[in-house]
């Protein structure tokens, strides 16, 4: 049976450099230029998908452009949309007419390789949203998955400890969280990657501390002039089983009222909760200044098949990704599952006595409305060793509590699973998470 075509709707240089592509990567390819050709050939059996490029019709050749999207809409096909314009309006359109990837000029080629490819073997797209810990264990076990494209939305906030003194002195993004996303989904050998994670104990002020892999996305940050940039140049070195997109370009500081009317600047200042009472709630978190979101970002959240939002710390990781600008539209507008993985343990200064409610009612609130398809619940049973060791600072399991309170503000179902791993620490386990979503997959 002969190999199945890609279509593409190109012309002229753009045509020559996709034509060289698709060679690369050995799939067979076919031109339409006119709306003639393309309604015979889309229809054909050997046509697998499509590739559309907007920049080959905009301008003067608009109602053009807009047939042959038409066309491509009740094919049934699905298509890629390649274009240089960021506008959110113009990849809204192209949701809307059914494109499966947005891919915006100028591309990195691995990542455009992996969209093609997603789109020609219809790969299931996970979209994953937040930064830590969390969403490092999430990506470590999603990427065992067969059959998929992952997705990483990174948040942009951090700023303590390494990634705060880079941010200072280089003025920079902060490279911590992407690091963690780009190691997570890394198929370079493991001494590679335990390079990236190290974090150097001598060398006084300018060292000590620092961890290399930040370092090194530093100095790829000043060759590039970009974060961005960076990160998808690292993305080539490791190889990487997927896509890391900084959720915002925007140079932001995570800003925090809590109920007694105090201001606190900084997610480190946030988090560590000195010099205030712990069980002080969190009444408004936004950015300074106002973050804009990353397109690449806004596209994959349109485009996915799911979207997981956490784990991670509820407002420091993951609510400082919805209250980007644009992400709540995304999530509102994308037909993907939305799934929320609820923290595992309170956290002194930011969740002190939250159940399973108060964390689904932040998403919520956040998120600008009931967007949630799925809310992922731990029933482990954590050690009494370790119950007393979080004890002792101010922490406890996350309590499901009343059920019925929850489904008064979601019409989320509520997976409750065993998704814990427990060492000195009680932390999702990455192949019990990856169960889970597979089986949300599945649904």
């Amino acid at each position: 049976m002969a190999q199945k075509k890609i279509l593409v709707i190109c012309r002229g240089r753009e045509a020559r450099e996709i034509k060289s592509i698709l060679a690369q990567i050995a799939i067979p390819f076919d031109f339409a230029f006119t709306a003639t050709d393309i309604k015979r050939k889309i229809r054909r059996g050997d046509v697998a998908c499509a590739l559309f490029d907007n920049d080959a019709f905009s301008g003067g050749l608009d109602s053009k452009r807009l047939d042959f999207l038409k066309i491509l809409r009740t094919s049934g096909k699905s298509f890629i949309f390649l274009s240089s314009s960021s506008s959110f309006c113009l990849a809204e359109e192209a949701e809307s007419f059914g494109a499966s990837e947005i891919v915006i000029r100028p591309y990195n080629y691995r990542e455009l390789i992996l969209r093609i490819n997603s789109c020609y073997h219809k790969k299931v797209r996970i979209t994953c949203m937040g930064g830590g810990t969390g969403l490092f264990n999430l990506l470590m076990g999603l990427k065992k998955l067969p059959h998929v494209l992952i997705n990483s939305i990174v948040a942009m906030s951090d700023d303590g400890g390494s990634t705060g003194k880079l941010r200072e002195s280089f003025g920079m993004l902060p490279p911590g969280d992407v690091r963690r996303s780009l190691v997570a989904l890394s198929n370079a050998p493991l001494l590679m990657n335990e390079v990236l994670q190290h974090r150097f104990r001598k060398g006084g002020e300018k060292y000590q501390g620092h961890n290399f892999g930040n370092l090194f996305l530093t100095a790829l940050n000043e060759i590039t002039g970009s974060m961005k940039e960076g990160v998808r140049c690292l993305g080539d070195i490791l190889n990487i089983q997927g896509i890391v997109i900084p959720v915002t370009d925007t140079n932001v500081r995570l800003m925090a009222m809590f109920e007694h009317g105090k201001i606190i600047r900084g997610e480190n200042k946030i988090d560590l909760a000195e010099g205030r009472n712990p069980k002080l709630r969190i009444k408004g978190l936004w950015h300074e200044p106002c973050a804009v979101c990353n397109i690449d970002a806004f596209a994959s959240i349109l485009n996915a098949d799911v979207v997981v939002i956490g784990p991670g710390d509820l407002f420091t990781s993951v609510i400082t990704n919805l209250i980007v600008e644009h992400i709540p539209e995304a999530l509102a507008r994308t037909r993907a599952k939305k799934v929320y993985v609820c923290n595992l343990m309170t956290k002194p200064g930011e969740t002190a006595h939250y159940g399973v409610f108060e964390h689904v009612r932040e998403i919520i609130n956040y998120m600008r409305g009931d967007y949630l398809d799925y809310i992922v619940v731990s029933n482990s049973k954590v050690s009494k060793r370790l119950l007393g060791l979080y004890k002792a600072k101010g922490q406890f399991p996350v309590k499901l509590g009343d059920l019925e309170k929850i489904k008064k503000i979601t019409k989320a179902k509520v997976i409750r699973a065993d998704i814990t791993h427990q060492t000195e620490l009680v932390r999702h386990d990455s192949d019990k998470l990856k169960n889970v979503i597979q089986r949300i997959i599945k649904i």
